[in-house]
């Protein structure tokens, strides 16, 4: 160019006379972080001319005008990544699990549930870091090539490799990211210092972006505190490239320490043979096959023909024979933004597998229809509820004949009484005697009369024997059968426990053993009170089960107060059940016992239907017309006075056959109302009993299964088998 044309240009470029200078604008940030490294920059803004504007006065065609100056504006924030579909998929599964262990603190041991928290606490640690970062460690063993491989992906010397034994003693840590703070807390979760972190030479390839890859220390190393650095690490990484040699791919350390219990960790694993530089084409297709051979064997799932599973490839990390292939691979994964999903679902199905032998049971165990009816039918056999009833028919019955017979036979039984109390008392002499005669007085009432003989259990006789609760007397002896009763718990127990795993099966039984404790004595308390309430009510009447099941459970619940005694008092104005002035008790002063009323201090009387009082009083009747014509057969007969003595003796016999007559009548009335009054005192003994074994013991056993049940139910979300 001449001198000519470049003054030109200089005064092209100068400012007109009497302009004022145009003032430069500002640097632009963003220009200078794009610019590339290297060039050379003297901090002033070329101008340009735009294209379609005339140029400034005094300037030539050449001339260019500076750009007006833009605002600066701050930068934005990256966008979070949108949520992976596989997290709408684990997060009912961790809740799961996480309700699954809340219920489980109470019947499993800790060393069965730890595993379990390590897996929430891990699981929640890793989300609140970006889950779009794909964290990979590159695991194996000493002189395998696991820092070569680190530096061949990141394309420098990143990781000090070597022919020293072991070469790596800290994990290195590269991050391929536009903005590596982002990775800080991933790192800092993983202990990783700042010293250890380095950055891919750039540009790198944009299909990794996002990994944070990881080089290990080796795992079979002789220096303390590698193989625990390693084992901490992969607990907590994304994924694992495991890194093989053709002299160690077979190593039992490896596979039996790391890669099978690995196992199903398939999809976030990658094994590489690494050093294939050194077999010939043919050697290393025979190592190869023999590897996955191992790894079948194994239980690892191959990643093959499309499944899902591990990927399996061999190369050199020196001479970067298929290491570009294990990149593309890398990027797939990477870009899937996936691997922390998988690797904590990988978690979720492991510990599901470990605690299925505590949730999973064979067949459908719980209770049963018929398990609880044999239940209740054994307890009412330990109360006597069958003999109860027989007793309570032939009560009736002989009530019935006592009332409705005739005056002379109750004066032979009163004179058979008075005998045997006075012989009871020249025997026993004094205060004694007489016990014993009113306790030879009531067993004869209750056992001799009847004809029951041996057919009737201790539980009936205790059942109707009377007993005031204001006497000083004893109370009545125990009448439940005990092995009864503890067989129909263990036959419950068994029932209820066949099938469920260990720890839910010593539940099951351990609730029925604590309500199996004390069971007799409340089978005898409810059997009691059962008894008052139906003789308070009496055959027939409307209410006499809502009251004695109302009695019978207050007894069931407060088994083991003694009539009278100050636990049983209670607070002023408080009635106990079976106390005098009770509305099951009848009138005050007395208490119902076995179809008889009880004064306080007197002897008991039976509870009379009316037609009992109106065949009574035709008996009195009958028996005061046999003694009349009787007397006047008498007189006929001396000859005091005249008359026709046919008349009186007709009456006489009409009036002596009247009266056993009348009590057959009666006796043939009461059999329908007897039998209905046993059949219904049965009835309400069995309630009793099966209201205090469904209190006892029924009821916690249907807890545990229930509890049970709704763990179970949780046991399947967290397996993923919903």
């Amino acid at each position: 160019m001449r001198p000519a044309d470049r003054s030109a240009d200089r005064s092209a470029d100068r400012p007109a006379e009497g302009a004022a200078p145009a003032a430069p604008p500002p640097p632009d940030p963003a220009a200078a972080r794009t610019r590339p490294a290297g060039i050379w920059d003297d901090g002033l803004i070329a101008r340009r001319a735009r294209p379609g504007r005339p140029p400034r006065a005094g300037g030539g065609p050449e001339a260019r005008i500076a750009p007006p100056p833009r605002p600066e504006s701050a930068p934005r924030p990256p966008s979070a990544p949108p949520p992976h579909p596989g997290a709408a998929v684990l997060r009912p599964r961790l809740d799961a699990l996480r309700e699954l262990v809340g219920l489980s603190r109470a019947r499993l041991d800790r060393r069965t549930l730890a595993e379990a928290g390590r897996v929430l606490d891990e699981a929640v640690a890793r989300q609140r870091h970006p889950l779009d970062l794909t964290v990979v460690a590159i695991a194996g063993a000493s002189g395998s090539g696991k820092s070569t491989l680190f530096n061949a992906l990141g394309r420098a010397q990143l990781s000090e490799a070597g022919v020293r034994r072991p070469t790596t003693a800290a994990p290195v840590a590269c991050v391929w990211t536009e903005e590596p703070e982002r990775a800080d807390g991933v790192l800092d979760r993983l202990g990783i210092p700042a010293r250890s972190r380095r950055q891919p030479v750039r540009p790198y390839d944009p299909a990794l972006n996002g990994l944070v890859l990881l080089d290990l220390p080796d795992h079979d190393s002789a220096s303390p505190g590698h193989r625990e650095q390693v084992d901490r690490l992969l607990g907590l990484v994304d994924a694992v490239i495991w890194v093989v040699d053709p002299e160690k791919y077979a190593d039992a350390v490896l596979h039996e320490r790391y890669l099978r219990p690995l196992a199903g960790y398939a999809e976030v694993s990658f094994i590489v043979l690494n050093q294939i530089d050194r077999l010939g084409t043919d050697a290393a297709d025979q190592v190869l096959d023999d590897l996955r051979r191992l790894l079948d064997d194994d239980g690892i799932a191959l990643g093959e023909h499309g499944e899902p599973g591990a990927e399996v490839l061999a190369l050199s990390a020196l001479t970067g024979d298929g290491v570009g292939e294990l990149r593309e691979i890398l990027g797939r994964f990477t870009a899937s933004r996936g691997a922390a999903l998988r690797r904590l679902t990988a978690d979720v199905d492991g510990v599901s597998a470990r605690l299925r032998g505590a949730y999973v049971a064979e067949g459908r165990p719980g209770l049963t229809e018929s398990a609880r009816h044999e239940f209740e039918d054994r307890l009412a056999e330990a109360v006597g509820a069958q003999a109860a009833g027989l007793a309570a028919e032939r009560a009736w019955l002989r009530d019935a004949g006592r009332a409705c017979g005739m005056p002379w036979m109750r004066a032979q039984r009163w004179y058979v009484r008075g005998r045997a109390g006075r012989k009871a008392a020249g025997g026993a002499g004094g205060a004694s005697g007489v016990e014993v005669a009113a306790h030879t007085s009531a067993s004869t009432g209750t056992s001799a009369s009847t004809g029951m003989g041996t057919g009737v259990t201790a539980a009936s006789a205790e059942a109707y024997a009377p007993h005031a609760v204001g006497e000083s007397g004893p109370a009545p002896s125990r009448a439940v059968s005990r092995p009864l009763v503890e067989q129909a718990v263990r036959a419950l127990a068994y029932e209820a426990s066949t099938g469920l795993p260990d720890p839910w099966s010593l539940a099951v039984r351990e609730a029925a053993r604590r309500g199996a404790e004390g069971l007799a004595e409340a089978l005898d308390a409810a059997s009691v009170a059962a008894a008052a309430a139906m003789a308070a009510a009496g055959p027939g009447r409307a209410g006499m089960w809502r009251t004695g099941a109302r009695r019978a459970s207050a007894w069931c619940t407060s088994v083991g107060r003694q009539a009278g005694s100050p636990e049983s008092e209670g607070p002023p104005g408080s009635r106990a059940p079976g106390r005098a002035g009770d509305r099951a008790g009848g009138r005050a002063g007395g208490w119902i016992i076995g179809g008889r009323r009880a004064r306080a201090g007197g002897p008991a009387r039976p509870v009379r239907p009316g037609w009992w009082a109106v065949a009574a009083a035709v008996q009195w009747v009958l028996s005061a017309l046999q003694v009349l014509t009787a007397a006047w057969l008498l007189v006929l007969l001396t000859g005091a006075w005249g008359g026709e003595w046919w008349i009186p003796a007709l009456l006489l016999a009409g009036a002596v056959a009247s009266g056993p007559a009348l009590a057959w009548c009666c006796r043939a009335m009461a059999r329908g109302p007897a039998r209905r009054y046993g059949l219904e005192t049965e009835r309400r003994l069995r309630n009793a009993a099966a209201g205090c074994g469904r209190e006892r013991v029924l009821e916690p056993v249907a807890a545990e299964l229930l509890r049970y049940q709704e763990v179970r139910a949780q046991y399947v979300i967290a397996a993923g088998e919903a």
